[in-house]
């Protein structure tokens, strides 16, 4: 639009007309072009410069900015207005600041000369950023200095000659916080990130990381978004580890494509230099834990009545203590589908089919087929449902390198037959919006014994006994088993519901398995079970109080050492600022466990958080961190002192992290708030 055009609305109390010509405008003058605003006591018109000249009480807005000054030029013909020693403030945050001079172009680009930025209120002024001089584009949402000078509490804590900042949410290119942490197993450490905006739908991130016990580590991540893909790449490049004098890397890719007609194509790749990777530069025990890293190409389709899934898919063993014959199988390739279609009379029918070519360097391979159609007929009326089914299950190998004297082409063929009913009663509780209900729940199933002795074990395990686990058909999770059983499945569950919101407030769940006959067959290795029944299974879940969550979960079974397994988990948490988790996990001749973690404040800017994770079994803690918040209205503080095991062997690491948040602007130090956020249950790092 030409400019000239632009129209440009003036009032003002009084106004005298000179010779010229030139006008004074006084007693109270107001401008405004479409969305921006200015005001002052008085104006002197000059029609020669095409600008009018404000004075006294200056006064500018726009949607992003809000300036006061006492003088101001406004060139109404370009629409550029210059003040001379004004204060600004950005938007509704606390974005503010003082300037000797600032410009201000039409389309809201700002020019600050001898500026002072801080997001602190007026009246405090913890953190200052002084510049030579700053433009913000509000638009963008973006601040580019010079000459820039950070001060905390009056200290220098950085300078650059050029720095770009966020004023907004916008992404831009540019130096990111740096990272300042330490740790016994790599010494002090320095993380350096560069932001790269490639485009609005591309990213990339480089952050160099020195640790001064390895070396210079190279880390890279690129993200990209299309109308049909989005992924990421990372890729950590360590030329020479200084302690084992070997050059060391990870690589991650993570793909997905929506075709848009039902088809998906995923990729997932972990691989790294070696087995001590994780535990050496991982920095968690959750991920110095992993054994495997998952390699895998796959397409699907899925549509309401049929899905199909197709993959190849192998492993980076990365545990050293796993011999060649217990890793994996490789997967190359595997076909899997199922289909689910309405029959006349009610039925359904159904079937799931596989095809997979397993391969391992050591021990037996080759293809598995299995084919298992299923037919069902499903009731369901209120209160109650029945579903009686039959499935036959046909199974086929054709076998490399097996023993001398077991077959090649074993086949295995069973039928399945169960009856799944329930009834789900409800009632309303006196004198509240809740209603109760009861869900008792039976599955009966008859899978008759066929000889598997001679099939292999690819990818076969018997798994733990949970609700899940308790109502589905046969006792493995795999093919390559079919328990042979004759059973009764029995559990029942009570709710109670928020009407008006239909939350559940409560459930309870309690469920066995009883045996009607003998079972024989078994996993290699694994001895016959002969009990009449499985453990108990029990669940306990409840929200009734405010502030109060509880999960409980007990398997137990018969004889003096009854106890499975356990776990419970309570949660109190009586304000946003406030929670308090205490978790318990019991596993019999495996594990025993106590955890506790707590975000509470001590005082009105200060916040005590912590995690204490001890094992009852090894009487030793396995992870603790103490830590203190103190946060102001324009920045916060985080101090934290971790010990924790940083190996599969039980090696122990301590660190320390000192984060420093300046509100609207950055943070310096070690990213406390990410340990804390996946260590404390329900913790929000909300210092903005």
């Amino acid at each position: 639009m030409d400019p000239n055009t632009l129209q440009l609305e003036v009032g003002s109390f009084e106004a005298k007309f000179g010779a010229r010509p030139t006008a004074i405008m006084s007693g109270g003058v107001l401008l405004r072009r479409d969305d921006k605003l200015a005001g002052a006591d008085s104006a002197r018109y000059d029609p020669h410069q095409k600008a009018l000249h404000l004075e006294g009480g200056v006064r500018y807005e726009d949607p992003g900015t809000q300036i006061m000054s006492d003088s101001a030029e406004f060139s109404y013909v370009t629409g550029r207005i210059r003040f001379e020693g004004a204060e600004f403030s950005l938007g509704s945050s606390n974005s503010r600041g003082a300037a000797d001079a600032i410009d201000i172009n039409q389309s809201g680009l700002l020019t600050l000369d001898g500026v002072q930025y801080t997001t602190c209120p007026p009246g405090s002024e913890d953190w200052l950023m002084q510049a030579r001089s700053i433009k913000l584009d509000t638009n963008k949402g973006v601040g580019t200095a010079r000459g820039m000078n950070l001060k905390f509490k009056g200290v220098p804590i950085l300078y650059a000659p050029y720095l770009s900042f966020p004023i907004g949410d916008a992404r831009k290119s540019g130096m990111l916080t740096p990272e300042i942490g330490s740790s016994g197993r790599s010494g002090n450490e320095i993380s350096v990130p560069w932001y790269w905006n490639i485009a609005p739908n591309y990213d990339a991130t480089f952050t160099p990381r020195l640790l001064t016990s390895r070396g210079l580590q190279i880390a890279t991540e690129f993200r990209y978004l299309t109308e049909r893909n989005e992924g990421t790449v990372i890729a950590d490049y360590l030329p020479s580890d200084d302690i084992i004098n070997a050059a060391r890397h990870q690589f991650q890719f993570d793909h997905r494509t929506l075709f848009g007609n039902g088809w998906r194509n995923q990729i997932r790749i972990r691989e790294v230099s070696d087995s001590q990777y994780y535990e050496d530069l991982g920095g968690s025990l959750s991920i110095s834990s992993i054994t495997h890293l998952n390699q895998s190409v796959s397409f699907d389709y899925y549509s309401p009545n049929f899905s199909l899934l197709g993959q190849i898919q192998t492993h980076q063993t990365i545990d050293d203590a796993i011999p060649e014959d217990m890793e994996p199988y490789r997967r190359v390739p595997q076909l899997l589908l199922n289909g689910r279609w309405k029959a006349p009379f009610g039925l359904r029918f159904g079937i799931d089919g596989e095809i997979v070519n397993f391969d391992r360097d050591v021990g037996v391979t080759g293809w598995r087929l299995n084919a298992a159609p299923r037919i069902d007929l499903p009731v369901s009326r209120p209160g109650w449902f029945i579903t009686p089914a039959l499935q036959f299950d046909y199974t086929r190998y054709d076998l490399k390198d097996t023993l001398p004297g077991d077959e090649d082409d074993p086949t295995r063929s069973v039928p399945i037959t169960s009856l799944d009913t329930g009834l789900i009663l409800e009632r309303s509780m006196s004198n509240s919006d809740r209603i109760q209900t009861i869900e008792p729940r039976l599955l009966y199933v008859h899978i008759p014994q066929r000889d598997q002795d001679g099939l292999p074990v690819f990818d076969t395990i018997n798994p733990d006994i949970n609700l899940v686990q308790l109502f589905r058909t046969n006792r493995y999770l795999g093919i390559d088993r079919i328990g042979d059983t004759d059973h009764v499945s029995i559990g029942i569950t009570s709710r109670i519901l928020d009407i008006s919101t239909g939350r559940e407030l409560f459930s309870a769940t309690i469920g066995q398995t009883r045996y009607l006959s003998d079972r024989t067959v078994t996993l290699p290795d694994t001895p016959l079970t002969t009990t009449e029944s499985s453990d108990y299974i029990a669940q306990l879940r409840f929200s009734l109080y405010k502030n109060v969550n509880f999960d409980f979960g007990h398997q137990w079974g018969s004889g003096t050492d009854n106890t499975t397994k356990s776990e419970a988990r309570l949660q109190y948490r009586p304000a946003n600022n406030k929670v308090l988790n205490l978790a318990y996990r019991f596993r019999r001749d495996s594990l025993e466990q106590g955890d506790l973690s707590w975000s509470w404040p001590l005082a009105s800017r200060w916040n005590f958080v912590g995690r204490y994770n001890f094992s009852f079994r090894d009487q030793e803690v396995l992870e603790q961190f103490f830590g203190l918040e103190y946060e102001s209205c324009c920045w916060g503080l985080r101090l934290v002192s971790r010990r924790h095991i940083s190996t599969r062997d039980g090696t122990r690491d301590s660190a320390f992290g000192l984060q420093l948040v300046l509100k609207g602007m950055t943070s310096v130090g070690t990213a406390a708030d990410k340990l804390l956020e996946r260590g404390i249950l329900g913790y929000s790092a909300d210092l903005r």
